[in-house]
């Protein structure tokens, strides 16, 4: 969910919920959302709204992922505020009761806080899927981050985590759940990462240069890299430590083409319901 890219020169950027509109009503099977979309652009009593209308539009495909927002240079740009991160996280935080609050509640609901308020407000009408949809937050943080996911999120997503540092984290987040009063299997765990593929040597070496990194230091910091026959591994190796789902970023939009290969290669090793 973004005005533009963070460096220039600017892309094009359709508005986020005009188009999981048009994904609602063009598509029937897949699962779609925000990843994320940051608390600074609207008010969550309309993110809610919002997030309800097209959930029910598709049948239940909607995940509503939600964040703080991280890019200065759009906020700047359109005259959207870009407050410090504490004051972000707090927004986040307040906006999330507000979320759930009006995504779960069949009566009117009321709240007071410092950023966002309700009165007597109710969603109406009421999201065809009990709750409506599931709320996923993204980051790897273990002070904040995480603690946010135990208490709201029914999806965790880490971010370009690298592999040593995800079973601490995804522990972590186990026992947090707990003390909510949760269980480890009530949040899906996800991966966003970038792939870089190629099935040709001397190509992938070539994309592998433009990093001055070698393929194996950036496999260290958590991106996929290689082959089929690599990134298949790899992403065995994800699954093994506990993800279920991931959201590759396919960097090269103009590389159809490559990405095309690489759902042929690699899709039918994996589930993708």
């Amino acid at each position: 969910d973004h005005f533009t890219n963070a460096s220039g020169p600017d892309k094009d950027s359709l508005e986020l919920w005009t188009s999981l509109t048009f994904a609602a009503t063009f598509t029937q099977r897949i699962e779609f959302g925000p990843l994320v979309t940051p608390i600074t652009f609207r008010h969550p009593s309309m993110t809610a709204r919002y997030a309800a209308a097209v959930d029910d539009l598709s049948g239940g495909r909607l995940v509503l992922g939600m964040g703080a927002g991280w890019q200065e240079r759009e906020h700047k740009k359109f005259g959207v505020p870009f407050y410090d991160f504490p004051t972000r996280y707090a927004m986040l935080r307040e906006g999330l009761d507000v979320v759930t609050s009006l995504l779960q509640s069949d009566e009117p609901v009321s709240y007071q806080g410092k950023y966002f308020s309700l009165e007597d407000a109710q969603l109406l009408p009421r999201p065809q899927r009990k709750g409506g949809p599931p709320l996923l937050i993204g980051g790897n943080g273990p002070k904040r981050t995480l603690p946010l996911v135990a208490q709201y999120a029914s999806e965790w997503n880490a971010v370009y985590i690298q592999p040593d540092i995800y079973p601490e984290r995804s522990q972590q987040l186990d026992e947090l759940l707990r003390q909510q009063g949760r269980q480890p299997q009530d949040v899906k765990r996800s991966l966003m990462t970038q792939v870089i593929y190629e099935s040709d040597p001397a190509a992938l070496e070539a994309r592998v240069a433009r990093y001055e990194r070698t393929p194996e230091e950036l496999i260290a910091r958590g991106l996929i890299v290689g082959n089929a026959e690599q990134i298949v591994e790899q992403i065995g190796q994800w699954v093994e430590r506990g993800v279920q789902r991931f959201m590759l970023q396919w960097l090269n939009q103009d590389d159809i083409d490559g990405l095309e290969q690489l759902a042929k290669h690699v899709l039918p090793h994996f589930h993708t319901d």
